[in-house]
């Protein structure tokens, strides 16, 4: 390229005609410096400088170069410190023979190196072109700095300010400098250079400021000075940029590591404290309270459990994603802390969702078995209320001594009021058995009121044990004095007789009328219905029943009335009064619609509950399948390759929005389930799924989506780490979908063997099982299709090594064997110095110095060969 600055210069030097071509102009200046005595000065002055550079590290220098190399005893020593070589021995004669010859000594062991003296040639072409190179590519960057040649470039000095700086910014303050004052900033590059790089001032600013065109092979021999002085430093920085691309590697995998083990950590704590909660089984002691521990569940799934779901497929997605990264960076497979395994997660997830499972099926159980209890509890105060209030003052009736003052006929109409006592006793039989009953399963529920209900049981049953002897002990009495005793009115006898069983018939219809009853769908409720009807049906025939009763009694009257007898009072045989039944007909007939109502009233909520089933059942009904749809959907988009990685990761990401957004169907049926659940419905004809099923459904649908993205995530990172095309991953899916048989997108043992024998690989034992340590790291069992292309690839990649970081660790040292906190905190930026600075063990071999550190171990341990 040509240097427009310049020629502009000498543009303005031919006013008139114009001035000849640039190129033309080099050759012109070429010619015109052969001539010019200031040019032969200026060479001598460059050629003495670096002489002296060299000589100096020999302890001497040179003033003159006709007059200090004509006896060629210091031209001998500057090539023996320039090649590193020994000439052979210069003669010490003073006479001209003894300095030409030790001139041809060194003219001949310039000569053996095969550097020719005469002309230019291709070489010295070749090695201007390259320092050149070298220059620009340093010097880019920098704003006013155009390198294009050995001559005017450096006329401003900031180029050779601009190469200090690239190496060494501490030396120079480059935004400070002017292009305008060129004698400061060339000063400013010698001094530095001079100072801090050992490079001898070779010219004077007012050298190159002043001529028009500054000498070539000056500058290029200044330049060299530089290009030698920083070629080590070039090489510790590429050492030192090696050692940081892997540290980084190193830092950004233990963070991964760290961030890893912290939310396992979280996570199974998590689960820890959760699941006693779930395990335990203490029941409450009432419906309120139990309803509120299904309430607290109902919270624990809806807002606490999701968040952990999240975090456990994250988990997983980190761990593929550090096995990936870990594998492409030649790092040994990352294992989990004891305890911390994906597998231990996925235990303890199981045992969490199982404890889970049995919290919420215990729940259920413990609501219905307390409002069974509730429902005894009532039904037994009620039976226990109408039998104390039946037995109430018949124990007093039972001990009188009535029948020792009385007559025969009183005697007698004792006795038939006592067998119908008897008989009404007998009738009560039934209804203290019931309340026995009720008394034992509330024990056997475990009530926690049973101790008042047994007192109360046990007080009826030793109050009945009482009547029955009391019954029998009278009975006896009466006998013993029926025999002076005149037969009773047969007509009062009939009506007891036939009044007590109807009254008892009465007695248990309003019992029934009023029983409580409980049902969970309707078919029990269109079952009681149907049994109340029956019960209705009944009716005509009782009260033909209480007709006739009341005809005895009427009956009585008509013949008391003929015959002129007045009755001492009601029927000596019976305490049931003609009035007492029509009193208690009226009240069964009034309970008989206030039964119908309560009936119909469940039946209302029975075909509300049936609705909210339906309504359940229809939603669950298309959630199911859509769920099962969308998982073998997945299954099949993760073992075809259509398009690009990038296209398929756009179209599963797409996939997953769209699932997303289907969330609110979940939401819409999770409000559903709480209705049902609050209106205590526990089954559903309609529907094969359970909110539980399509819980756990929808979970593994928005994980699997995620591991799958993931996936393909680290498909790209292999991809591009190791430069696999896309034909090649294409043959990769298409062999790996070949042997894997279950479609699950994982193969087993037996199908990974298949397949490497399908590509080629003659497989022993031993030789499987250390691929198998590759690909499953973890022993699993299973081979993914990551793992299956790392192996296939792991062979095509340049990755570092320990050894390669050895290497650099030992340019930095400065080919020692071991390295100092100072030497990492001058070459390396600080955070990744004190990294190294924690981790290297102490140096302890025979060339040990204090501090000096193990850079060797250190390495190996990068890659796991050895412990950090």
């Amino acid at each position: 390229m040509v240097d427009y600055h310049a020629a502009n210069n000498l543009n303005q030097q031919y006013p008139s005609g114009g001035p000849p071509s640039y190129m033309e102009q080099e050759n012109d200046w070429d010619r015109d410096l052969l001539l010019d005595p200031a040019w032969e000065k200026q060479q001598r002055k460059t050629f003495t400088a670096w002489c002296n550079s060299h000589l100096r590290k020999a302890g001497t220098q040179i003033d003159n170069i006709e007059e200090d190399f004509r006896d060629g005893l210091k031209l001998m020593l500057l090539l023996e410190v320039i090649s590193g070589e020994r000439l052979p021995k210069p003669e010490r004669g003073k006479m001209r023979v003894h300095k030409i010859n030790n001139v041809n000594k060194a003219l001949d062991f310039i000569g053996n190196k095969g550097v020719k003296l005469v002309s230019i040639g291709a070489e010295e072409t070749s090695a201007k072109e390259g320092l050149l190179l070298w220059c620009q590519r340093k010097t880019a960057p920098y704003k006013n700095v155009n390198v294009q040649n050995f001559h005017i470039s450096w006329k401003d000095g900031l180029a050779f300010n601009a190469l200090i700086h690239r190496h060494r910014p501490e030396l120079i303050d480059y935004d400070k400098l002017r292009k305008d004052d060129p004698v400061t900033n060339l000063n400013n590059a010698f001094e530095v250079a001079e100072k801090y790089l050992d490079i001898p001032k070779m010219l004077d600013a007012e050298d190159i400021v002043g001529t028009l065109r500054p000498d070539e092979k000056a500058i290029m021999t200044y330049v060299s000075c530089f290009y030698h002085a920083f070629s080590g430093a070039q090489k510790a920085e590429t050492a030192a940029n090696r050692i940081c691309k892997v540290l980084a590697v190193n830092q950004e995998n233990e963070h991964l590591m760290e961030d890893y083990e912290k939310l396992a950590s979280d996570l199974l704590e998590w689960i820890r404290r959760t699941i006693p909660w779930l395990e335990n089984r203490a029941p409450e002691k009432t419906m309120a309270e139990m309803q509120q521990k299904l309430e607290d569940f109902r919270d624990y799934r809806r807002v606490h459990k999701p968040p952990k779901v999240q975090e456990k497929c994250q988990l997983e997605i980190n761990f593929n994603t550090l096995q990936t990264k870990l594998r492409l960076s030649n790092r040994p497979a990352f294992m989990p802390s004891e305890g911390r395994m994906v597998s231990d997660i996925n235990g303890a997830w199981h045992k969490l969702e199982g404890a889970e499972k049995g919290y919420e099926e215990w729940l259920l159980n413990e609501i219905r078995r307390l409002e069974r209890l509730d429902h005894l509890a009532e039904k037994f105060r009620q039976k226990a209320a109408i039998h104390e209030s039946w037995t109430d003052g018949k124990e007093a009736m039972l001990t009188q001594k009535d029948y020792e003052t009385a007559s025969l006929s009183e005697v007698k109409a004792l006795l038939r009021k006592h067998e119908a006592f008897e008989s009404d006793l007998a009738a009560h039989q039934d209804r203290v058995e019931q309340i026995a009953a009720i008394a034992q399963e509330l024990n056997e529920l475990d009530y926690y009121d049973s101790p008042s209900v047994n007192a109360r049981c046990q007080k009826i049953c030793d109050q009945w044990d009482i009547l029955g002897s009391l019954t029998q002990s009278r009975r006896e009495s009466l006998e013993r004095t029926e025999k002076q005793l005149e037969s009773i009115d047969e007509l009062y006898l009939e009506f007891a007789k036939r009044a007590a069983p109807f009254n008892n018939w009465m007695e248990g219809a309003m019992e029934d009328l009023q029983d409580m009853f409980i049902v969970h769908n309707i078919e029990e409720i269109q079952g009681l219905i149907t049994a109340h009807e029956q019960f209705k049906s009944t009716l005509p025939e009782a009260n033909k029943e209480r007709e006739a009763i009341q005809a005895i009694q009427a009956e009585v009257q008509k013949i008391a009335q003929y015959n002129g007898i007045k009755l001492a009072g009601n029927n000596p045989y019976t305490s049931i009064t003609p009035q007492s039944i029509d009193s208690k007909w009226e009240k069964v007939q009034k309970l008989v619609p206030q039964r119908d109502q309560a009936l119909q009233e469940e039946l209302t909520r029975q075909q509300s509950n049936d609705h909210l089933r339906r309504q359940f059942a229809n939603q669950a009904n298309i959630i199911g399948p859509w769920i099962q749809n969308k998982m073998e959907e997945i299954g099949r988009i993760s073992i075809e390759m259509n398009g690009t990685l990038e296209d398929q990761l756009t179209h599963l990401r797409q996939y997953e929005q769209s699932i997303i957004e289907y969330k609110p169907n979940i939401e819409k049926l999770e409000g559903d389930h709480q209705l049902i659940q609050e209106a205590l419905i526990f089954d559903n004809k309609y529907t094969p799924y359970t909110m539980e099923h399509l819980r756990v459904g929808w979970e593994q649908l928005l994980t699997t989506i995620a591991r799958t993205i993931n996936e393909i995530e680290n498909q790209i990172l292999t991809r591009d780490a190791k430069g696999i095309s896309q034909e090649q991953l294409h043959e990769y899916r298409t062999s790996f979908n070949h042997f894997d048989k279950k479609r699950t997108g994982m193969m087993d043992t037996d199908d990974f063997r298949a397949l490497l024998i399908s590509t080629g690989n003659s497989l022993g034992d031993a030789e499987f099982t250390r691929i198998m340590g590759i690909v499953d790291p973890n022993n699993s069992g299973a081979v993914t299709f990551q793992a299956f292309i790392d192996f296939m690839s792991r062979e095509t990649t340049d990755t570092d090594t320990a050894d390669q970081v050895i290497a650099s660790f030992k340019i930095l040292a400065g080919d020692k064997n071991y390295i100092t906190a100072e030497e990492l905190r001058r070459e390396l930026p600080p955070d990744q110095a004190e990294y190294c600075i924690a981790r290297m063990a102490p140096y302890a071999g025979p060339d040990a110095i204090p501090g000096a550190l193990d850079y060797m171990s250190f390495s190996t341990a990068l890659y796991g060969e050895s412990d950090l």
